[in-house]
């Protein structure tokens, strides 16, 4: 537990017959900041509600802190910061009160930090939440969150619904507090270019089962593209390759997706027959959507009315 914030083993929850998360094995290290990807649907919140003791599991454990969630105590609750999706806050309070409000439940409160958070979203101590706007009440429960100082802070789609100079103000603002202080930072999110821009590791959930877990870094190594193009002839069929993902046809080009390159599979996609074969970079995002994609092969929904047949 010395290295690790959150482990999980075997951790499930089911609503009646639905499986929403499923034997989720889970390694989230010290110091890092986690991004937590999936659909919607793919049971984030609910695993973030199982790690705060928030909802108790079907079967499997969760240990934060190094103390089963299912009985944290006082002592561990203190050590986490957790903002909710949505930014819930008491509309008829104002910004002020709700800071004398939050500080009154942690046994630590660093007044300054408030005020940093508030100043750099703007936001005066006489405004009443009610009148906030969706990136300013983001703010607002970002102070409240990082004001306690927690060395574990869990954020749940902090981003959703915000114009993009408000996620640029939230990202900087959490950074800017946590990074250097040995804290560590798990966060869900939809928004892969924030994810892409701050992360360090990531974890993927799909239909509520694992399927990546592992440095940013790797994921997008081990997940290449592949462009291929035929002179005169439309591409043949989609072959079976090793560890394919997507395929998008386009004309006479094919697009080609594939987790785990190695030697063998670049021989099999250059024995294909194309008069070209380029490996391209593949972002954050394409990596992801094509990685948990129905698998199969795409073709262009509308086709250029130009192109030749």
């Amino acid at each position: 537990m010395d290295d690790f914030v959150i482990q999980t083993k075997g951790l499930s929850r089911c609503f009646g017959s639905r499986t929403v998360v499923s034997d989720l094995d889970l390694a989230v290290p010290r110091g890092c900041i986690f991004g937590f990807l999936g659909r919607n649907g793919s049971g984030k919140t609910t695993t973030i509600r199982m790690l705060l003791g928030l909802l108790e599991p079907t079967r499997g454990e969760a240990r934060v802190l190094g103390e089963d969630s299912r009985a944290l105590s006082e002592t561990a609750r203190s050590r986490i910061g957790y903002m909710a999706e949505g930014h819930p806050v008491y509309d008829w309070m104002r910004i002020g009160e709700c800071g004398r409000f939050q500080a009154a439940c942690f046994r630590s409160w660093n007044e300054s930090i408030f005020r940093a958070v508030l100043e750099h979203f703007r936001l005066g101590p006489e405004r009443r939440a009610r009148e906030l706007s969706r990136g300013e009440r983001a703010g607002l429960c970002l102070a409240l969150t990082l004001a306690p100082e927690p060395e574990l802070l869990i954020l749940d789609d902090p981003a959703l619904g915000l114009d993009p100079v408000a996620r640029r103000s939230l990202l900087e603002a959490m950074i800017a507090v946590t990074r250097g202080k040995d804290r560590t930072i798990l966060f869900s999110s939809h928004l892969l270019g924030d994810v892409e821009r701050v992360a360090d590791w990531i974890a993927v959930l799909d239909r509520g089962v694992l399927r990546a877990s592992c440095t940013l870094a790797t994921f997008q190594r081990r997940i290449s593209r592949f462009v291929l193009a035929w002179d005169g002839s439309p591409p043949p069929d989609t072959p079976t390759l090793p560890g394919l993902v997507h395929a998008f046809r386009d004309g006479r080009e094919l697009q080609l997706t594939i987790a785990n390159v190695d030697d063998r599979v670049r021989a099999a996609v250059g024995s294909l027959g194309a008069s070209s074969v380029q490996e391209v970079p593949i972002g954050l995002e394409d990596a992801f959507i094509d990685y948990l994609g129905d698998r199969g092969e795409k073709n262009l929904l509308l086709p250029d009315p130009e192109a030749t047949p």
